[in-house]
Parts: structure tokens; sequence; C-alpha cells
């Protein structure tokens, strides 16, 4: 029986999981649709589907270097106990190894590539931890970087893995150096390597920002344009990698320290577990008192 896009969004939709999953069952069951949920019962992908509302803002940010191949993703769950569990770690320590050797090129791609011998995919996978795990667990996000023989990666984890940032450096082969720059990244949030990368239009309004907080300071007008020029170096420092002092010698500025090494840096990125994810907040009393009502 030919399976059609509108069944697995119909299988989907009763079951909450995922596309890949929900035509490999109507495949199996040859488009039946209550064989096809069973069969998702069976697998342990529906109790996964159970848990699909749920909130997953915890977890952790991990990075791996193979040679010349780094990646950092981001794996969510809904507690930090779970981030302890190692069948939680043992399974991001998996998905990092697979992104690392197949690249996928994006987050969908990634969950629908093969993961093992037995046919599932990595997002039939997850969904196979969270039915023993107990909890949403989802791949958010990942960045694969590659670099030369001549180059390093910098690589930190902070907080088992609250914070993760992976920075490729050009021009030095210091390893532990670009760990530093990487701590440095972890703790200092910039947003752009140099102040040239800032868009023009974000100075822009920062720039007439400024001006009017300097006009309602009721500092001359004519001296309210250099007085912008001031701050707008201090708003470089808060954004640019390059504009920043230093974390561990807050008297050196990071670019002097990358020239010193020759070096340049070519890229970076940091993830902060959770961030721009909107988090339940549980009151605990209520929540028993609730269960004890029912």
């Amino acid at each position: 029986m030919k399976i059609t896009a509108a069944m697995v969004k119909e299988l989907r939709e009763k079951t909450g999981a995922g596309m890949m999953d929900c035509k490999k069952a109507l495949q199996e069951t040859d488009g039946d649709m209550e064989k096809a949920i069973d069969y998702l019962r069976e697998k342990g992908i529906s109790s996964a589907a159970k848990k699909a509302d749920r909130i997953a803002a915890e977890g952790t940010a991990y990075t791996l270097i193979e040679g010349n191949t780094a990646v950092l993703l981001e794996i969510n769950c809904e507690t930090d106990f779970v981030t302890k569990n190692d069948q939680f770690q043992a399974l991001v320590k998996e998905l990092a190894e697979h992104l690392i050797s197949q690249k996928p090129s994006n987050l969908e791609e990634a969950l629908a590539q093969p993961l093992n011998g037995n046919g599932d995919t990595v997002e039939t996978h997850i969904n196979k931890a969270v039915a023993t795990i107990g909890e949403k667990i989802t791949l958010r996000r990942f960045v694969l970087v590659d670099k030369t023989d001549a180059d390093v990666f910098g690589a930190y984890t902070h907080l088992n893995g609250t914070i993760g940032t992976l920075v490729l450096l050009e021009g030095t082969t210091d390893a532990e150096f670009a760990r530093d720059i990487a701590m440095h990244i972890a703790a200092a949030n910039p947003q752009f390597i140099s102040r040239d990368d800032v868009d023009a239009e974000l100075v822009e309004r920062e720039r007439e920002v400024l001006k009017q907080q300097a006009l309602n300071e009721g500092k001359p007008e004519k001296i309210v344009e250099k007085m912008v020029e001031g701050r707008l170096g201090k708003f470089f420092e808060d954004i640019s990698l390059l504009e920043q002092s230093f974390v561990k010698d807050p008297d050196v500025k990071v670019k002097k320290l990358v020239a010193d090494k020759g070096a340049t840096v070519r890229s970076f990125t940091r993830y902060q577990v959770g961030e721009g994810i909107e988090k339940r907040e549980e009151n605990f009393a209520e929540e028993v008192l609730n269960q004890m009502k029912n």
C-alpha cells in the first residue's frame, strides 16, 4: 500500500511521534493506522510521544574534537538530575560521534539519518532513550567546524555543560591558548568576533539611544557626538570578542593576545543550555496538593 504524506501527518497528530517513525510504522503495518499506533507503542515511541508537550529546558552542551573536525551540540531534557544519568551521558557522546562522522548539514537531516545497524534513525534512537529514561529529550542544535593542520580548536564546557563553547583559531596550534579563549567566550558572552562584524543597523540604533541619553542628561549638543562615540567604545567592548578585556588578565585585550600569537579568530559558537526556552515555573506545594485531591 502506498504511504501518503496525509497518512503520516494523521499518525503523527495521533501519537506525537516523529515523522520518520510514523512513516516507518505505516510501512511496517501496510498502512493500517491502528496497527501503526500499536507498532509505535511496542517500540516505546508512544511513551516518548506522551512527553512531547513537556518543556525540556535543562540538559547539557557537549564538545567533541576528532582530528580536524569538531562539534558542539546541545541536548535538552526536563531536569538537571537526568544529565547525571549514565545512559543520558552515553547518548550525548553517541550523538556527538555520529554528527562528526556523518556531518549532516542541518538538524532535520541529522534526525533522519540512520544511527546504527538495526535501522533506527537518530530521532528513533532518541525516542527510545526517552522511553527508558522517562523524560523528554531533544537534540536542539549543533555546529560542526573543520580546520587544517595549521589551525587549532579551543573547546570549553562550564559547570557540567550548562555552557559550551567552541572556537577556531587560524595561524596557531597552541591548544592551551585556544582553550583559554574558549573559556573567555563562555564567561564574557561576546556576540561578534570584531567590531567590524557588528551589524550597521544595530550600531546606528545604539548610537541614537546613546545620543538621546546624553541629551536627556542635559549635555550640550556640541559635545554630544563626541560623548556618543566614546560610549560606543564600551558598547563594542561588551559585544565584540576582540575588543573585550581578557578574563584572566583584564589589563589586556583579547585582540592583543591573539595578535601576539600571530593568530586569527575564524569562528566561535557559544551555547547556554536552555537559552530562549520558556521554562515552566513549578509550584511543588500546589502540585502535591493537587495529587492528594485526585
